[in-house]
């Protein structure tokens, strides 16, 4: 089954919305220096980093809609996982980060990049997922981007790099050295430890990716029966 019309003119208008507002929101961070995930380090983030890839993975997209190429099992699994990463940057800055930031939350930067890119990429999956090749198996590779960044970001912890002037972490539930330390509890933010909340951001993960499954697979069964 191919795109119809309609289908290749709303995942182009949808990746090409994501890919405009994520250059835009990533310039926009990295000019802003006294913003928080702006400046030098911006690049740092995992918020930039899923903007990025979820940007690159709809460019290329692009390419194999305008040259009527199809995608292969591989593209299939790469578009899921950059599709749930961007997700969970979308879901953690609104549900988590933005409560702690007050006013200073919904900036233009911020609404490109934490609302704006993970709709319009959201919205792009399903509409192309129809036609992709995806198994239950394949969703456990949607931890793998999270999993590589806490790495990361437990590095640059022990090695004291700075995400922000003042912190060696670059969100306040992968700060260590916070009340709740690694495994710990604590009535004030972070609330729980580090891990816990890794834990728990990979469950979450997990259950998107079959959520977004099963809704695909009610698509499918949609246009099977048009």
């Amino acid at each position: 089954m191919e795109l119809s019309f309609k289908q290749k003119l709303s995942t182009i208008i949808f990746k090409l919305i994501v890919i405009i507002s994520a250059i835009i929101g990533i310039i926009l961070s990295a000019i802003k220096s006294d913003a928080f995930m702006g400046g030098s380090t911006v690049f740092m983030y995992f918020t930039i980093q899923s903007n990025i890839l979820i940007a690159v993975i709809c460019f290329i997209g692009l390419g194999l809609v305008l040259l009527k190429s199809k995608a292969n099992n591989i593209w299939s699994v790469i578009k899921l996982v950059s599709t749930i990463s961007i997700t969970l940057t979308g879901l953690v800055f609104t549900f988590v980060l933005a409560p702690t930031l007050g006013n200073d939350a919904w900036s233009l930067n911020n609404v490109l990049t934490h609302a704006v890119v993970p709709v319009a990429a959201v919205i792009d999956f399903f509409i192309v997922g129809v036609h992709l090749s995806l198994k239950k198996k394949d969703v456990f590779f949607v931890v793998i981007p999270p999993l590589m960044y806490v790495i990361y970001a437990g590095i640059g912890y022990a090695a004291d790099w700075k995400f922000t002037k003042t912190a060696n972490y670059p969100y306040f539930f992968l700060n260590y050295g916070s009340s709740a330390g690694a495994f710990g509890f604590s009535s004030s933010l972070p609330y729980m430890g580090v891990v816990w909340w890794i834990l728990f951001l990979l469950l979450l993960l997990i259950g998107l990716g079959f959520l977004y499954l099963k809704i695909i697979d009610l698509l499918k069964k949609k246009y099977s029966n048009d």
